[in-house]
Protein backbone atom coordinates (compact mmCIF):
# COMPACT_ATOMS: atom_id res chain seq x y z
CA UNK A 1 0.00 0.00 0.00
CA UNK A 2 2.68 2.47 0.74
CA UNK A 3 4.19 1.93 -2.90
CA UNK A 4 0.82 2.37 -4.59
CA UNK A 5 -0.06 5.21 -2.14
CA UNK A 6 4.31 6.71 -3.84
CA UNK A 7 2.85 6.04 -7.16
CA UNK A 8 -0.68 7.76 -7.04
CA UNK A 9 0.48 10.51 -5.64
CA UNK A 10 3.85 11.42 -7.55
CA UNK A 11 3.36 9.62 -10.59
CA UNK A 12 -0.43 9.01 -11.59
CA UNK A 13 -1.55 11.85 -10.22
CA UNK A 14 1.01 14.44 -12.08
CA UNK A 15 0.50 12.80 -15.35
CA UNK A 16 -3.63 13.11 -15.20
CA UNK A 17 -3.07 16.60 -13.98
CA UNK A 18 -1.20 17.11 -17.41
CA UNK A 19 -3.51 15.34 -19.42
CA UNK A 20 -6.36 17.20 -18.09
CA UNK A 21 -4.61 20.67 -18.73
CA UNK A 22 -4.34 19.22 -22.15
CA UNK A 23 -7.21 19.82 -22.98
CA UNK A 24 -8.29 23.49 -20.93
CA UNK A 25 -7.86 26.62 -22.00
CA UNK A 26 -6.64 28.96 -19.26
CA UNK A 27 -10.11 30.20 -18.47
CA UNK A 28 -10.76 26.51 -17.80
CA UNK A 29 -13.04 25.20 -20.89
CA UNK A 30 -12.71 22.14 -22.86
CA UNK A 31 -10.65 22.21 -26.11
CA UNK A 32 -7.94 20.72 -28.54
CA UNK A 33 -6.23 23.42 -30.02
CA UNK A 34 -3.72 22.67 -27.69
CA UNK A 35 -3.32 19.37 -28.95
CA UNK A 36 -3.33 20.62 -32.80
CA UNK A 37 -0.74 23.88 -31.79
CA UNK A 38 1.75 20.96 -31.50
CA UNK A 39 2.81 21.05 -35.29
CA UNK A 40 3.39 24.95 -35.03
CA UNK A 41 7.03 24.20 -36.76
CA UNK A 42 9.40 25.69 -33.63
CA UNK A 43 7.73 23.08 -31.88
CA UNK A 44 8.28 20.68 -34.39
CA UNK A 45 12.08 21.21 -34.64
CA UNK A 46 12.30 21.17 -30.59
CA UNK A 47 10.49 17.53 -30.31
CA UNK A 48 13.23 16.74 -33.64
CA UNK A 49 16.07 17.81 -31.81
CA UNK A 50 15.36 15.92 -28.96
CA UNK A 51 14.90 12.59 -30.30
CA UNK A 52 18.10 12.96 -32.28
CA UNK A 53 19.91 14.37 -29.37
CA UNK A 54 18.59 11.82 -27.22
CA UNK A 55 19.53 8.90 -29.45
CA UNK A 56 22.73 10.14 -30.79
CA UNK A 57 23.55 10.04 -27.05
CA UNK A 58 22.14 6.83 -26.33
CA UNK A 59 23.77 4.58 -29.04
CA UNK A 60 27.56 6.36 -28.76
CA UNK A 61 26.81 5.84 -24.60
CA UNK A 62 25.32 2.54 -24.94
CA UNK A 63 28.86 1.47 -27.49
CA UNK A 64 31.22 2.80 -24.90
CA UNK A 65 29.89 1.57 -21.75
CA UNK A 66 29.26 -2.00 -22.73
CA UNK A 67 32.78 -1.90 -23.62
CA UNK A 68 33.97 -0.52 -20.05
CA UNK A 69 31.66 -2.96 -18.29
CA UNK A 70 32.76 -5.58 -20.37
CA UNK A 71 36.73 -4.79 -19.45
CA UNK A 72 35.52 -4.54 -15.58
CA UNK A 73 33.82 -7.92 -16.07
CA UNK A 74 37.08 -9.44 -17.24
CA UNK A 75 38.77 -8.45 -14.24
CA UNK A 76 38.65 -9.99 -10.69
CA UNK A 77 34.91 -9.51 -9.36
CA UNK A 78 36.26 -8.49 -6.17
CA UNK A 79 38.81 -6.51 -6.51
CA UNK A 80 39.23 -3.29 -6.05
CA UNK A 81 39.23 -1.66 -9.88
CA UNK A 82 35.72 -3.41 -10.58
CA UNK A 83 34.51 -1.73 -6.89
CA UNK A 84 35.77 1.39 -7.84
CA UNK A 85 34.60 1.79 -11.44
CA UNK A 86 31.07 0.83 -10.58
CA UNK A 87 31.32 3.57 -7.62
CA UNK A 88 32.46 6.02 -9.78
CA UNK A 89 29.77 5.24 -12.23
CA UNK A 90 27.00 5.36 -9.57
CA UNK A 91 27.71 9.01 -9.20
CA UNK A 92 28.47 10.44 -12.58
CA UNK A 93 25.49 8.44 -13.86
CA UNK A 94 24.25 11.03 -11.25
CA UNK A 95 26.28 14.19 -11.85
CA UNK A 96 24.11 16.23 -14.03
CA UNK A 97 22.35 19.65 -14.32
CA UNK A 98 23.67 22.79 -13.41
CA UNK A 99 26.75 21.27 -12.33
CA UNK A 100 27.40 19.36 -15.08
CA UNK A 101 27.42 21.89 -17.56
CA UNK A 102 29.54 24.49 -15.70
CA UNK A 103 31.99 22.09 -15.15
CA UNK A 104 32.09 21.49 -19.06
CA UNK A 105 31.99 25.49 -19.51
CA UNK A 106 34.81 25.95 -17.37
CA UNK A 107 36.74 23.04 -19.65
CA UNK A 108 35.62 23.63 -22.91
CA UNK A 109 33.99 26.79 -22.53
CA UNK A 110 35.37 29.98 -24.35
CA UNK A 111 36.96 30.94 -21.29
CA UNK A 112 37.50 27.28 -20.17
CA UNK A 113 41.33 25.57 -19.14
CA UNK A 114 41.41 23.11 -21.79
CA UNK A 115 40.38 25.71 -24.33
CA UNK A 116 43.11 28.18 -23.30
CA UNK A 117 45.15 25.40 -23.46
CA UNK A 118 44.58 24.52 -26.88
CA UNK A 119 44.39 28.11 -28.05
CA UNK A 120 47.65 28.46 -26.67
CA UNK A 121 49.23 25.81 -29.11
CA UNK A 122 47.51 26.61 -31.66
CA UNK A 123 44.25 24.37 -31.75
CA UNK A 124 41.11 25.94 -32.06
CA UNK A 125 38.28 23.69 -31.16
CA UNK A 126 35.58 26.82 -31.98
CA UNK A 127 37.35 27.98 -35.07
CA UNK A 128 33.48 27.24 -37.34
CA UNK A 129 31.42 27.97 -33.97
CA UNK A 130 31.38 27.55 -30.90
CA UNK A 131 29.60 24.05 -31.01
CA UNK A 132 29.30 23.42 -27.13
CA UNK A 133 26.39 25.63 -26.87
CA UNK A 134 24.08 23.99 -29.66
CA UNK A 135 23.13 20.46 -30.44
CA UNK A 136 26.27 18.98 -30.79
CA UNK A 137 27.53 20.26 -26.99
CA UNK A 138 24.60 18.90 -25.92
CA UNK A 139 25.33 15.37 -27.32
CA UNK A 140 28.57 15.36 -25.65
CA UNK A 141 27.34 16.49 -22.39
CA UNK A 142 24.65 13.98 -22.68
CA UNK A 143 27.25 11.25 -23.33
CA UNK A 144 28.98 12.25 -19.91
CA UNK A 145 26.55 10.82 -17.58
CA UNK A 146 25.05 8.07 -20.42
CA UNK A 147 28.11 6.07 -20.62
CA UNK A 148 28.08 5.18 -16.63
CA UNK A 149 24.67 5.08 -16.61
CA UNK A 150 25.15 1.78 -19.08
CA UNK A 151 27.61 0.37 -17.44
CA UNK A 152 25.38 0.57 -14.20
CA UNK A 153 22.28 -1.48 -16.01
CA UNK A 154 24.59 -3.54 -18.20
CA UNK A 155 26.84 -4.79 -15.70
CA UNK A 156 24.11 -7.52 -14.63
CA UNK A 157 24.20 -8.93 -18.06
CA UNK A 158 27.41 -9.52 -18.57
CA UNK A 159 27.75 -11.07 -14.84
CA UNK A 160 25.31 -13.86 -16.48
CA UNK A 161 27.26 -15.33 -19.16
CA UNK A 162 29.02 -18.21 -17.93
CA UNK A 163 32.49 -19.11 -19.00
CA UNK A 164 31.37 -22.94 -19.09
CA UNK A 165 29.29 -21.58 -22.16
CA UNK A 166 32.82 -20.22 -23.83
CA UNK A 167 34.36 -23.19 -23.19
CA UNK A 168 31.72 -25.50 -24.81
CA UNK A 169 32.27 -23.36 -27.50
CA UNK A 170 36.10 -24.03 -28.01
CA UNK A 171 35.50 -27.48 -27.35
CA UNK A 172 33.54 -27.96 -30.07
CA UNK A 173 35.65 -26.16 -32.47
CA UNK A 174 34.49 -22.89 -32.58
CA UNK A 175 36.58 -19.69 -32.60
CA UNK A 176 36.06 -16.29 -30.37
CA UNK A 177 33.95 -15.35 -33.52
CA UNK A 178 31.66 -18.21 -33.39
CA UNK A 179 31.41 -17.62 -29.74
CA UNK A 180 29.93 -13.84 -29.63
CA UNK A 181 27.83 -14.33 -33.03
CA UNK A 182 26.17 -17.39 -31.72
CA UNK A 183 25.88 -17.58 -28.03
CA UNK A 184 26.89 -14.52 -26.48
CA UNK A 185 25.89 -11.94 -28.77
CA UNK A 186 22.05 -13.08 -29.18
CA UNK A 187 21.82 -13.86 -25.84
CA UNK A 188 23.10 -9.91 -24.60
CA UNK A 189 21.66 -8.46 -27.45
CA UNK A 190 18.10 -7.96 -25.80
CA UNK A 191 19.46 -6.54 -22.95
CA UNK A 192 21.76 -4.39 -24.70
CA UNK A 193 19.33 -2.84 -26.68
CA UNK A 194 16.73 -2.45 -23.45
CA UNK A 195 19.73 -0.57 -21.62
CA UNK A 196 19.62 1.75 -25.01
CA UNK A 197 16.13 2.63 -25.11
CA UNK A 198 16.41 3.20 -20.99
CA UNK A 199 19.46 5.63 -21.77
CA UNK A 200 17.25 7.14 -24.75
CA UNK A 201 14.51 7.67 -21.80
CA UNK A 202 16.97 9.28 -20.17
CA UNK A 203 18.37 12.14 -22.20
CA UNK A 204 15.04 12.72 -23.48
CA UNK A 205 13.49 13.14 -20.37
CA UNK A 206 16.99 15.76 -19.26
CA UNK A 207 16.10 19.28 -18.35
CA UNK A 208 18.69 21.23 -16.08
CA UNK A 209 21.29 20.69 -18.19
CA UNK A 210 20.09 21.79 -21.56
CA UNK A 211 18.83 25.13 -19.73
CA UNK A 212 22.05 25.46 -17.82
CA UNK A 213 24.28 25.22 -21.78
CA UNK A 214 21.80 26.62 -23.74
CA UNK A 215 19.91 29.70 -21.31
CA UNK A 216 17.74 30.73 -24.44
CA UNK A 217 15.62 29.04 -27.53
CA UNK A 218 13.81 26.28 -27.15
CA UNK A 219 16.15 24.01 -28.85
CA UNK A 220 15.05 20.59 -27.17
CA UNK A 221 11.69 19.86 -25.68
CA UNK A 222 12.07 20.08 -22.23
CA UNK A 223 13.10 24.09 -22.64
CA UNK A 224 10.40 24.69 -25.12
CA UNK A 225 7.98 23.44 -21.93
CA UNK A 226 9.89 26.21 -19.85
CA UNK A 227 9.77 28.70 -22.06
CA UNK A 228 5.58 28.31 -22.53
CA UNK A 229 4.94 27.82 -18.98
CA UNK A 230 6.81 31.20 -17.93
CA UNK A 231 6.84 34.46 -20.15
CA UNK A 232 7.26 38.19 -18.45
CA UNK A 233 4.61 39.63 -20.70
CA UNK A 234 2.06 37.10 -19.91
CA UNK A 235 1.92 35.37 -23.03
CA UNK A 236 2.85 31.94 -21.33
CA UNK A 237 0.60 29.31 -22.32
CA UNK A 238 0.12 26.49 -20.55
CA UNK A 239 -2.15 24.15 -22.29
CA UNK A 240 0.41 23.76 -24.58
CA UNK A 241 3.16 23.09 -22.44
CA UNK A 242 0.96 20.72 -20.92
CA UNK A 243 0.42 19.11 -23.95
CA UNK A 244 3.78 19.07 -24.76
CA UNK A 245 4.95 17.09 -21.37
CA UNK A 246 2.13 14.82 -22.36
CA UNK A 247 3.33 13.75 -25.69
CA UNK A 248 6.87 13.26 -23.71
CA UNK A 249 5.32 11.04 -21.25
CA UNK A 250 3.50 9.22 -24.32
CA UNK A 251 6.80 8.36 -26.04
CA UNK A 252 8.97 7.79 -23.02
CA UNK A 253 6.11 5.18 -22.34
CA UNK A 254 6.25 3.42 -25.59
CA UNK A 255 9.99 3.19 -25.03
CA UNK A 256 9.83 2.01 -20.86
CA UNK A 257 7.34 -0.54 -22.38
CA UNK A 258 9.61 -1.84 -24.70
CA UNK A 259 12.72 -1.84 -22.58
CA UNK A 260 10.44 -3.92 -19.80
CA UNK A 261 9.75 -6.25 -22.69
CA UNK A 262 13.14 -6.86 -23.60
CA UNK A 263 14.73 -7.13 -20.23
CA UNK A 264 11.97 -9.94 -19.28
CA UNK A 265 13.00 -11.78 -22.59
CA UNK A 266 16.45 -11.50 -20.95
CA UNK A 267 16.00 -12.05 -17.74
CA UNK A 268 14.61 -16.23 -19.22
CA UNK A 269 18.26 -16.38 -20.77
CA UNK A 270 20.57 -15.08 -18.05
CA UNK A 271 19.21 -16.89 -15.02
Amino acid sequence: MPFFGYVGLFLLLPTVIIAAGSFTTKSGSFTFSNLTAINQPYLVKSLVNSLVISAVSAVVGALAGALLAYAVVTGNPRGILRRSVTSASGVLAQFGGVTLAFAFIATLGTTGVVYLFLVDRGIDIFAKGVWLYELSGLVLVYTYFQIPLMLIVFLPALDGIRPQWREATESLGGSTWHYWRYVAGPLLAPSFLGCTLLLFANAFSAYATAQALISQGSIVVPLAISNLLTSETGRAQPGLAKALALMMILIVMVVMVLYAVLQRRTSRWLR
